[in-house]
């Protein structure tokens, strides 16, 4: 899949892949964009390789072969009740160009075509309430902390 970048350098080309699939060059730029920004950015120590990668569906948006944008999601039962898609991601320097809708809108659609089920859950940082309600999502529920951050559950439904 391609999409139209916000600004004038090109294309963002968007790739699904299962762990399997995944090449030691693109595990070690997921890994090393989550961690720059989850903990390093954020300030927040956890544990974010948490042996759940190896059953997700890793979405990756990459520029000029450079990961920019990322999620992985899970079938319904692997994460949550329901389809799950976690860990989005936007490389700081490259936030500026809508990379973070463009990743969200692929892993949605990635989702319908691999999972039947109608109901995409999210355990989304709090202030970003904004940007997955524009999505289609609607919270859930009360606010709780998440690795010492406010998060809130929400659903899309198809």
């Amino acid at each position: 899949m391609r999409f139209q970048k916000c600004n004038s350098s090109g294309l963002m080309q968007v790739q699904v892949k299962t762990f399997d699939e995944l090449s030691t060059s693109e595990l070690y730029q997921i890994m090393r964009l989550r961690s720059a920004v989850f903990v390093v950015e954020q300030d927040c120590v956890y544990q974010d390789l948490d042996n759940k990668d190896h059953k997700a569906i890793h979405v990756m948006g990459k520029d000029d072969g450079q990961l920019v944008a990322y999620t992985r999601m899970f079938a319904p039962g692997d994460y949550f009740e329901n389809t799950s898609i976690g860990r989005v991601v936007v490389a700081p320097d490259q936030r500026k160009f809508g990379y973070g809708k463009l990743i969200m809108q692929a892993s949605l659609s990635a989702a319908k075509e691999r999972y039947t089920h109608p109901t995409i859950e999210i355990s989304a940082q709090t202030y970003l309430t904004k940007f997955y309600t524009e999505l289609g999502f609607k919270a859930i529920g009360e606010e709780y902390l998440e690795d010492g951050i406010p998060h809130v559950r929400m659903l899309q439904t198809s």
